[in-house]
């Protein structure tokens, strides 16, 4: 199992996101992504390097962007949004 570092607008981003989807996320996305930091899919263009999982929860899609380190075993996890912008807000975020 991948260890967990957050940027620091993580917390931010999740105060935004309603509470009960919040737990939800922290209860089961991000052990998920731990468990298997394979799971999402690599972006591209000037995203390159960054992955991307995506999940509904409530029909609502969100998305994690991250960056995994194999030789430490982290997970740094960059960003945690609805889809809306999600892209654009990242790109500025890095």
């Amino acid at each position: 199992m991948y260890k967990a570092e957050y940027h620091p607008r993580v917390k931010k981003d999740l105060k935004k996101i309603d509470p009960q989807i919040c737990k939800k996320i922290r209860a089961t996305h991000i052990p998920k992504l731990l468990n298997n930091p394979e799971i999402g899919q690599e972006l591209t263009g000037d995203l390159h390097g960054t992955l991307s999982y995506y999940f509904i929860i409530s029909k609502q899609q969100f998305r994690v962007a991250y960056i995994v380190d194999n030789s430490k075993k982290i997970c740094f996890i960059q960003m945690i949004a609805k889809r809306e912008n999600f892209y654009n807000l990242l790109k500025k975020r890095i």
